[in-house]
């Protein structure tokens, strides 16, 4: 469903034909449910901004979007007023108003089905996968250029060799002069990744300083046992989330599935252990959705699901 349209239903401007198209296509599938409300939460939070929007003034902008990626101008711009007076919604953003010395930071919350591309003050853009946190400065003071991740992002950094870029997490440190690298760091889930595409990055350990390694392009550290692992970027595809894209390889159909909850904002329970060691490689695109996803992998693994709306979860049997 186009994403205009639902914006018309929800503003009331839509006509006969429009509402009728809309409720058969919500009417069609759980999923197509799941997703009106998911984007009528999105176009509430966006009203929260309007009034605000006549009167700002902003550095960074930013784009978000739904599983389908697709937003108008307005609606990327009443997104970033949402940041910039702290206005908190749980629907992806949060303002947090902390000041360090001569820097407002503020903080933009990612949720589950959703991602977003955020352009900073000193042009570097960063796109943030779904469950991810990012706060940074309104605008780099003297020395370094400093940004703080909980999540999973991929970072396209100006280079400045006078002020060096850092990504903060609870594990690593990552400091850059200027590169394209990508940061999976989900403190709840415990993975601690650096993979990096051009220039070059140093890694340490926030738990042992005197841990340290330098990546070269298609190189990656890992955290493991409280050291920092060095191995190879084998498949950039795994990269693509920013286009996206969900791509996999030799992936445990456990994992999978957690993160196909991520994606598409529901809970995924399996009741067996038959498919504990299961691997799997594919790729998806997010905007086929989640039955589409399970359907193909039926013709590798034989299971049957079903969808509950009185807790958002599915059952994988």
């Amino acid at each position: 469903m186009e994403q205009h349209l639902l914006y018309k239903y929800f503003a009331n401007q839509a006509s006969d034909e429009e509402m009728q198209q809309i409720k058969t296509w919500v009417e069609t599938s759980e999923e197509n449910e799941a997703t009106f409300r998911r984007e009528r939460k999105l176009y509430n939070a966006i009203l929260l901004s309007e009034h605000s929007y006549q009167n700002s003034n902003f550095i960074s902008k930013l784009r978000t979007s739904s599983n389908r990626f697709m937003m108008s101008e307005w609606i990327k711009i009443a997104a970033v007023v949402l940041i910039t007076f702290g206005l908190t919604s749980t629907l992806f953003m949060l303002g947090d108003g902390t000041r360090g010395l001569n820097q407002e930071w503020q903080s933009i919350i990612v949720p589950a089905g959703q991602r977003a591309n955020v352009i900073l003050a000193d042009g570097t853009n960063v796109w943030l996968n779904a469950c991810s946190r990012m706060t940074y400065p309104t605008a780099f003071a003297k020395g370094k250029r400093e940004v703080k991740i909980d999540g999973q992002a991929y970072f396209d950094v100006t280079r400045n060799e006078r002020h060096p870029f850092v990504v903060h997490t609870s594990q690593m440190d990552i400091e850059v002069l200027g590169t394209k690298f990508d940061v999976n760091a989900y403190t709840s889930e415990h993975v601690f990744e650096t993979s990096l595409m051009e220039g070059y990055v140093k890694v340490q350990s926030t738990q042992n300083k005197q841990a340290s390694v330098i990546l070269s392009p298609n190189q990656k550290t890992s955290l493991v046992d409280g050291k920092l692992v060095v191995g190879a970027v084998t498949d950039s595809n795994e990269y693509r989330w920013k286009e996206g894209l969900y791509c996999f390889r030799d992936k445990i159909f456990p994992e999978i599935m957690h993160d196909l909850g991520r994606y598409y904002d529901l809970k995924i329970k399996i009741n067996t252990n038959r498919m504990d060691k299961v691997t799997l490689s594919g790729k998806f695109r997010i905007s086929d959705g989640l039955d589409y996803a399970l359907r193909v992998m039926q013709n590798d693994i034989d299971f049957t699901y079903f969808r509950s709306q009185v807790d958002n979860t599915v059952y994988i049997n």
